[in-house]
């Protein structure tokens, strides 16, 4: 959504933002983007955070919290809209409010909580309203809270229908929606700008480097797997990690690497900005994403790592999830693609890629040479399209 706003802004629409702050990291980082955007001046905060709206935060939880007791007890299919998609969005509510405050011509929201709000405020405003489905929400879950997954569907079924646009995130999610509801979200890979650095002619005596990130390090994200493998092959080099880290996972996973593969150093680095996210991605010899298939959206994704990684120039190692694999077929040598789970398959490659610095080098030139291709966000079926989409849904008098 923030680079929405920002194509939509340089293409001269005058961009109204609303969004949510509850997570320190990410509040930071908002407070950096304020300084660099010309449509931070129309932008409005809903935060329930518990540093700086505390009594917000317990309000909107005393809210939920009830409403999704409700909600399971009349069984979501037979509870009312005005109470399952307050047991789904923490901050309806308000940021049905928020958004609709204000005139606008038209409403674009993302990320599952804001699907209800986003439908709920258009239909206030009179207006239009488009959704990014970045995930296949009601399959985002295992089984052991499958309840969600059934509290979503109510709510994808109540907004998805009346929305002018729809738009997500891989082909595989667009089947899903399109199978599941008959609607066909387009596809706008989340893909970012190049920030690619000078090409490299020899790796020779350098270590290998491997590179992971995201919002949170946990478990189910294939670094188990990544592990285990590079002390299989014996491989030295060095891991980085850039997320929030959960202190006991962490530690857990520093001591199975040090018993499973020692000679790999792990590094922990803060979460970044997502202004430099691609920057901070730079250099590396692999960028990791060992989705591991168990649930239903891990199999169909693809994650922003994955475009992050090809913008900077980084070779991509990818678990054979049928999304991943089906990009992987597109990307050639600058990707290892393998099957979760398949420790010794993934020892192999990556005893090759130690062994071969030529093979490294290689990596990094169909790297480059992929995301310049195709894999960038300026690309006329990512931001072109977006842009595209969204003048076809303004009312004629807007465009």
């Amino acid at each position: 959504m923030l680079k929405a706003a920002d194509a939509l802004d340089d293409a001269g629409f005058d961009v109204r933002v609303v969004s949510v702050a509850h997570t320190p990291w990410a509040t930071a980082a908002d407070t950096a983007l304020r300084a660099t955007r010309r449509w931070s001046r129309n932008w409005d905060v809903v935060d329930y955070s518990r540093a700086t709206a505390r009594g917000r935060q317990i309000f909107t939880g005393a809210r939920m919290k009830p409403a999704h007791l409700l909600t399971q007890k009349l069984g979501s299919s037979r509870a009312p809209a005005a109470v399952f998609v307050r047991a789904y969005s923490r901050a309806h509510d308000e940021l049905v409010r928020a958004v609709a405050a204000k005139p606008a011509d038209l409403v674009y929201g993302g990320t599952s909580g804001a699907l209800a709000p986003t439908a709920e405020a258009a239909r206030r405003l009179g207006v239009p309203y488009g959704l990014d489905l970045e995930d296949f929400h009601t399959g985002e879950r295992s089984a052991q809270v499958g309840e969600l997954n059934v509290i979503a569907e109510r709510v994808e079924r109540l907004a998805l229908p009346g929305a002018a646009f729809l738009t997500t995130s891989s082909p595989m999610i667009a089947d899903a929606y399109a199978a599941k509801y008959g609607l066909h979200p387009r596809t706008i890979h989340n893909t970012f700008s190049l920030d690619l650095p000078e090409p490299v002619t020899s790796l020779e005596g350098e270590p290998l480097r491997f590179y992971w990130f995201s919002q949170t390090l946990g478990a189910g994200r294939g670094l188990e797997d990544f592990i285990r493998a590079a002390g299989h092959a014996r491989v030295s080099g060095e891991l980085h990690l850039r997320a929030g880290a959960k202190r006991d996972y962490l530690d857990e996973l520093l001591r199975f690497a040090r018993e499973a593969a020692p000679a790999l150093a792990i590094t922990l680095h803060e979460p970044g900005g997502p202004d430099t996210m691609v920057h901070l991605s730079r250099g590396y010899d692999l960028g990791l994403s060992g989705e591991e298939p168990t649930v239903l959206n891990r199999r169909l994704c693809l994650g922003n790592k994955i475009f992050t990684y090809l913008a900077a120039g980084v070779p991509v190692l990818l678990s054979a999830t049928p999304a991943q694999a089906q990009l992987g077929a597109d990307l050639g040598a600058a990707a290892i693609v393998y099957a979760a789970g398949d420790v010794a398959g993934l020892a192999e490659r990556l005893s090759c890629l130690a062994r071969d610095s030529r093979l490294r080098v290689q990596a990094r030139i169909a790297a480059r040479a992929a995301a310049v291709r195709r894999w960038h966000w300026e690309h006329p079926e990512d931001r072109g399209a977006l842009l595209a989409t969204v003048r076809a849904a303004l009312p004629a008098v807007s465009r």
